[in-house]
């Protein structure tokens, strides 16, 4: 029987794909989730679901250091935003689509499967890669059979999976943001929740005295905060903390989708609102004004590539070093 590895989150798309690949596609399934900061208890989730459901191996890999210095770092020299948010989602994708390459060249398998919708842009972030940097197949079984929730939760019944359905948004937490859509969110008339957030106080919650806070760069990324040196990945938790209790990091945009959709979408990203800000203060300090105007006109790009799934595009490594000059 032929392998495939599935980029396994624990949650009800993946958990359903793992018996969708096994009985409607006849493949032996192996799991992996790559570790690109999110909470502890997520990581734990997609073990538990993996034991549960059996899978033949499951992999945990650890690339949050390898996503802090490759590319969020590349993120904050290039003031990525996109439509106004820094790009956590988007930044992270290619990384795990390269680890997930990884595990399936040593497992020997011959196709690699994701939990992705038609209707979202990690199909494209995932598969963009997959296809430049191998020749795996890709199956994506919950978008080639157009199912729905209500649709997968039924299959899960049936075929006695467990699941656990309290789960209201739909959330995407990284080391550098939070995404949060779904349910009443969807309605952009709709006021966010203050319970959606975990990493900011609202405005009436932060703090009432402002926060003196100063960041030490070298080469374009930040190296130290408040006078105290620290790796990428500590550095960003810091500015999180500080920049979330301060009320900094909120965003609520109607995002333009790659296929077309408009989508109403919420990120959570105080550390990387703050740490870009300050490098575009830095850039002010030191640029030309012919450097400053082009910087910001490669800063719109830099993140529309990233976003739209062209991390391998060659003029992405072009803007990259243009920028490190």
């Amino acid at each position: 029987m032929e392998k495939v590895v599935l980029a396994f989150s624990g949650g009800l798309d993946t958990t359903v794909c793992v018996k969708l690949l096994e009985e409607e596609y006849n493949y032996e399934v192996v799991t992996a989730c790559v570790d690109v900061g999110q909470p502890a208890e997520e990581l734990q989730k997609s073990q538990n679901s993996a034991d549960k459901i059996n899978t033949g191996k499951h992999y945990i890999i650890d690339a949050k250091d390898e996503f802090a210095n490759e590319y969020i770092a590349r993120g904050i020299k290039a003031n990525a935003e996109y439509e106004g948010y820094p790009l956590s989602t988007a930044l992270a994708r290619p990384l795990i689509a390269m680890k997930i390459i990884e595990i399936a060249e040593k497992e020997g398998a011959t196709a690699i499967a994701h939990g992705c919708t038609g209707k979202g842009n990690d199909q494209f972030r995932f598969e963009a890669i997959i296809r430049s940097m191998s020749d795996f197949k890709i199956i994506a079984p919950i978008r080639e059979m157009n199912l729905t929730r209500t649709e997968e939760k039924a299959y899960a019944e049936s075929k006695g999976i467990e699941l656990s359905y309290d789960k209201i948004y739909s959330i995407d937490e990284n080391l550098w943001g939070r995404a949060i859509e779904g349910d009443v969110l969807e309605d952009p008339a709709n006021e966010p929740p203050e319970e959606i957030y975990e990493w900011t106080k609202s405005a009436e919650d932060a703090k009432d005295t402002p926060t003196k806070v100063s960041i030490e760069f070298e080469e374009g990324v930040p190296i130290a905060i408040n006078g105290e040196m620290m790796g990428l990945v500590d550095l960003i938790n810091k500015a999180n903390e500080i920049a979330g209790e301060n009320g900094v990091g909120r965003v609520d945009i109607i995002e333009n989708r790659m296929i077309g959709l408009k989508s109403r979408e919420i990120y959570e990203t105080p550390g990387a609102k703050l740490l870009i800000a300050a490098h575009q203060a830095l850039e002010e300090l030191v640029l030309t004004t012919d450097e400053l105007r082009f910087a910001e006109y490669m800063s719109t790009l830099y993140a529309d590539l990233v976003y739209r799934a062209l991390w391998q595009e060659p003029l992405r490594d072009d803007l990259d070093q243009a920028i490190d000059n």
